[in-house]
């Protein structure tokens, strides 16, 4: 996990984070890690070409501890919003969370919120 960067200009902080991802887009299902999140969205590679504005379903798998004692899930819908050849093959992608209820995104939040020194976690 890299530190927040306090230049960080945007309204909802992002961190560099892997996190277990599955993406479900147009009948395919993509299991990948994001390369980083924020409660917006989520950053991530992928092995088959998916055009921008293509919706997809995420399930996300926070590590924190609940009372179940596992990791945390999150699922919401969204839209990629990128798609960019990776050096290494394969595609990366952004992924707009555009249809995610107030809980999922606070679980986001509270996650990102323990990386974000203490002046601007309020922020996020």
């Amino acid at each position: 996990m890299k530190p927040f960067k306090p230049d960080e200009r945007r309204l909802h902080p992002r961190v560099d984070s892997t996190l277990p991802l599955k993406v479900a887009a147009n009948g395919f299902d993509f299991s990948t890690t994001t390369q980083n999140i924020s409660c917006l969205g989520a950053y991530c590679h992928i092995d088959k070409y998916v055009p921008p504005f293509t919706r997809v379903f995420i399930k996300l798998a926070l590590p924190v501890a609940n009372k179940s004692g596992g990791d945390l899930p999150v699922e919401c819908n969204g839209v990629i919003v990128r798609t960019e050849d990776a050096s290494d093959g394969g595609f990366n992608i952004a992924i707009f969370f555009n249809r995610i209820k107030d809980d999922q995104r606070k679980k986001i939040t509270q996650y990102i919120n323990r990386f974000l020194p203490q002046e601007t976690a309020h922020l996020a």
